[in-house]
Order: C-alpha cells, then sequence, then structure tokens
C-alpha cells in the first residue's frame, strides 16, 4: 500500500511541477514584451498558441497575414516576428544582414542535427564554409559534371518508373524523388553511387525522420529534459543521429584513405575533397566532427529542395493534366523527338542540352510556380542582433526572431495577385520568356549574401528529370480524390505518399 501511495504521490508531484514550469513560462512569455506598444506589431497569443494549429501551422499563418502582414508571437526568452511583407525580408536579409543572425535558441534546437554546419552558422565560420563551396559551385566542371550524372539518373528513374507502368501498378512519386536526389547528391559532392534508386536506404529514412523530429522541439517546452532523460521523441532523435554520423564518418574515412592513395589533394575537385584538403591545413578546427557537419548540412541543403519540389510539382501536373500536356508539347517542340518508346530512352536523355534546358521556358515556370505554392523551405528566419525598425514601421528589439513566412507569401493577393492561391506557370511569362521575381517576393533560393549556391543546379536537375519522365509517361493520382498537404518540418515534405499511376504515352 505505501508503494502505491508513494508513486502516486511521484505522480502528483511530477504533474504539479510541469504545471508550474508552464505557467512560469506563460507568465515569463508576456512579461516585458510591450504586448499593448503599437508600435510593436500586434501579438497573436503566445507561441504554446500555435501549438492548436501545429499540423497546418503555415496554413494558419497564412490566415493571419491576411489579415495583418507583420504579427507577433510571445515567447518566453523574446518575441517571434512574422512578416509577409517584402521590404522586411529585404531589409533582414540583405539591407541589414550584419544586424541578423541565426540566434542562439535557433542554434541550440538545431545543433544536434545541424551542427556547425553552414545552415546554422554565422560569422566567421559561415564565410569559411560558403567560400570553399563557392569555389566549387563556380566551376564549369561541376556544371558539365552534374548534367551527366543527371542524365544518367534520369535514365535510370525512367527505367524504374517504366516497371510500374507496365505492371500497371501505383508508386510513390515522392519516395523516389527523394532516392534520385540523395543519388545526384552523392554523385556530385562526393563522387560516390549511393544508388538509393534501387533499394530503400536507412540513412536517408534517418534523415527524414531527423528532420521532422528536431522541428518538433519548437512546440515541446520540455525538450531538453526529455534530451537530458534521453526520452520519448529526444531518444528517436538519437538513434537516427547514431546512423547518420555512422554513415557520414565512414564516408569520410573511406574519402579520405581514396585521397591518400592519389597522392595529389590539389587535383580532386568535388565538394568533400575540397573541405579535406582545407582539413589537411587545419586539422584543429576542420576535424572530422566539423566535417560531417558540413557534408550533412550540403546534403539537407541540396537533397530536399529538389525532392519536395518535383514531388509537388508530379502533384500539381496530375491536378492540372492542362499543364502537364503543355509541357510535354514544348518538350516534343524544343527536342524535336516525337519518338516515346523506352527503346529510345538513352537517345533521348543524351540529346538533351545545356541550350535546350535554356528553351524550356514553360517547364522552368512550372518548376517555380511550384516553388512559389509549395516552396522546399516554408519557413525561415533570423534574430536580431541589435534593437531595429522595420521598414514597415514596426519596433524590433535585441533578441527577437523575425521570420519570413514563404508559404505564406505565396498566397498573399497583396504579393501576387487575387490569383495567388492558384498554380498559374503563365504569370511567370511575358512573351513565353520567363521572367525572374525579386529574390525577397519569391524566397524559395533565401536572398541576399546567404542566396542558395545550388540555384542553377537544381534547376537542371528538375527539367532533365521531368523532360525525360513526361516525355515517355502520363501521370495520374492514385485517387485524384484526395488532397495533400505537407508535414510540418524543415522542409515542405507531403505528409504521407504520392501515390500515382505512369502510363506509357504513344507516339
Amino acid at each position: 500500500m505505501g508503494i502505491i501511495l508513494a508513486i502516486f504521490a511521484f505522480i502528483a508531484f511530477s504533474i504539479f511541477s510541469l504545471f508550474l514550469r508552464f505557467s512560469y513560462l506563460i507568465i515569463k512569455s508576456y512579461y516585458g514584451k510591450s504586448f499593448r506598444d503599437p508600435s510593436y506589431a500586434p501579438v497573436y497569443g503566445t507561441v504554446y498558441h500555435k501549438l492548436l494549429y501545429y499540423n497546418r501551422l503555415y496554413d494558419y499563418h497564412t490566415q493571419v497575414g491576411r489579415k495583418q502582414p507583420t504579427f507577433r508571437f510571445l515567447a518566453p526568452a523574446a518575441s517571434q516576428i512574422y512578416t509577409t511583407d517584402v521590404r522586411n525580408i529585404e531589409h533582414v536579409l540583405q539591407v541589414k544582414f550584419d544586424k541578423y543572425s541565426k540566434g542562439g535558441y535557433n542554434q541550440l534546437v538545431m545543433k544536434d542535427l545541424f551542427g556547425q554546419g553552414i545552415l546554422n552558422v554565422d560569422g566567421e565560420k559561415w564565410r569559411q564554409q560558403r567560400k570553399l563551396a563557392s569555389l566549387e559551385f563556380s566551376t564549369r566542371d561541376l556544371q558539365s559534371y552534374s548534367c551527366a550524372v543527371f542524365k544518367t539518373n534520369a535514365v535510370k528513374v525512367v527505367k524504374v518508373v517504366s516497371e510500374f507502368a507496365i505492371a500497371g501498378r501505383i508508386f510513390d512519386m515522392q519516395d523516389m524523388m527523394m532516392k534520385l536526389s540523395l543519388d545526384w547528391i552523392f554523385k556530385v559532392a562526393f563522387g560516390v553511387d549511393l544508388n538509393c534508386l534501387n533499394g530503400w536506404t536507412k540513412f536517408m529514412k534517418a534523415l527524414d525522420e531527423s528532420n521532422a523530429l528536431v522541428y518538433g522541439r519548437y512546440k515541446d517546452p520540455f525538450w531538453q529534459i526529455k534530451k537530458l532523460l534521453n526520452f520519448g521523441s529526444e531518444a528517436s532523435i538519437n538513434n537516427n543521429l547514431k546512423v547518420i554520423d555512422g554513415f557520414v564518418h565512414k564516408l569520410i574515412h573511406d574519402k579520405r584513405n581514396f585521397l591518400a592513395v592519389q597522392q595529389d589533394y590539389s587535383q580532386k575537385t568535388d565538394l568533400l575533397s575540397r573541405f579535406l584538403v582545407a582539413s589537411e591545413e587545419d586539422p584543429e578546427t576542420m576535424n572530422d566532427k566539423y566535417l560531417r557537419d558540413i557534408i550533412l548540412n550540403f546534403i539537407f541543403a541540396s537533397k530536399d529542395p529538389s525532392a519536395t519540389t518535383l514531388s509537388w510539382f508530379f502533384y500539381m501536373l496530375c491536378k492540372n493534366p492542362l499543364v502537364q500536356e503543355k509541357i510535354v508539347q514544348e518538350v516534343r517542340h524544343i527536342t524535336g523527338s516525337q519518338e516515346n518508346e523506352i527503346a529510345n530512352l538513352d537517345d533521348f536523355v543524351a540529346n538533351i542540352t545545356e541550350e535546350t534546358l535554356d528553351r524550356m521556358q514553360y517547364l522552368h515556370a512550372a518548376l517555380a510556380e511550384t516553388m512559389r505554392l509549395y516552396p522546399a523551405v516554408p519557413l525561415d528566419g533570423k534574430c536580431a542582433e541589435v534593437d531595429d525598425v522595420l521598414p514597415d514601421g514596426y519596433r524590433v528589439k535585441k533578441g527577437d526572431g523575425i521570420y519570413y513566412t514563404a508559404y505564406a507569401m505565396a498566397r498573399m493577393p497583396y504579393i501576387w495577385g487575387d490569383d495567388a492561391g492558384e498554380f498559374r506557370p503563365e504569370r511567370w511569362l511575358q512573351n513565353g520568356i520567363f521572367q525572374p521575381q525579386s529574390h525577397f517576393k519569391f524566397v524559395s533560393f533565401h536572398g541576399g549574401p546567404r542566396i542558395c549556391l545550388g540555384k542553377d543546379l537544381a534547376y537542371r536537375q528538375m527539367k532533365i528529370a521531368s523532360m525525360a519522365l513526361l516525355h515517355f509517361f502520363h501521370f495520374k493520382l492514385a485517387d485524384d480524390t484526395k488532397n495533400l498537404t505537407y508535414k510540418t518540418m524543415f522542409s515542405l515534405h507531403i505528409d504521407g505518399n504520392l501515390h500515382l499511376r505512369a502510363i506509357p504515352r504513344k507516339s
């Protein structure tokens, strides 16, 4: 009886302790936040209020943003400011670039996964990694080599889809695009044939699960306690990190051994080789842990944007069959190919040139329109290092987070017009020619000094894969009554599967 009473007493004490902590966090959220001062953005509740909308968080931001372009949620340490105002975004990402950082709390949340990689650092570490990566992205060798890799992988993915089409089976396009994207990253950046398309990898599964679980820390006020106790979601994060770290450290070890046999680091120009050269010059700073962070950040920055965009792209083409057919007609017109037999696959893909890709204006517009409505990074932000005033007139306190909501921005009539919520590639075209938009209006590739280095490569990869697949197959949703949504995480994955049917096109 005494043991039972002790257990009940412990449970009651634990619940009471959690209640006290939560009450303290709520009180601290309101204290000193100037929430009645009109010179600060209007308050729409505390960060805990967002838990009610977590599974449709970006749509909730959209709902609020239509009423109020800049608004706040109160948090224990500082306010979280959300904005869809293009002027504010340019101010933070470019005009006052050096006055806004990743922020200590954001870095703490993401440290286990991203460490000191380029996505999670500022200052000298960011400049060092940016410089080395820029050297790699600026070479013509990379451009020609990457296109050759993209073509090889396009042939592989068409053959995989062909097997499903011949058998009349449905398949998960999102899973396929994730594998395709990871394959090209490892080949281009690390010189490694991962060959994900021929099977599921434990590494990729750990990556995607960690992405969602670490993002979940933002809604969990007790994640640090759970991490200390290695409990619940934090235990799952640790298990996934063991898989990820083991895989990446083996990659570093194998690459270092390979280069040692070659005996000339300077002639190796892939991204990992460049960083290994730097590690030889500064082994104390560029240790294996730091290299792990760099590699993992590059994988996240490269895999998800292409894979998620292609997934949403094929979903939108199934929802908009007229757009799908317009792209097919453009492919036929530009390539001059009317033959749709798989026997002609290698010749068709081999004949996709830089000139061909540049002439695919409607396809480029359709991909941009997909990224507008379904940005790979739906929410991103910075932390104010000093007190500031935004272009819209609202004040920002030192320590405040300011977030730009790319997903919500795409749906704002005051940014994109009354048809903002519609999938309409034509909005990007003038006389049939693609018209770029400001990086602070269309923020899918970020903006300012941190703008994505791989933008052109991403477009090439997506165009080559799209042209090959659409030339040979017509795509339909397995269930066209089902409307898909996203999973709330760092990148905008489709929640669940993207089940499609592929029907071979006839010449």
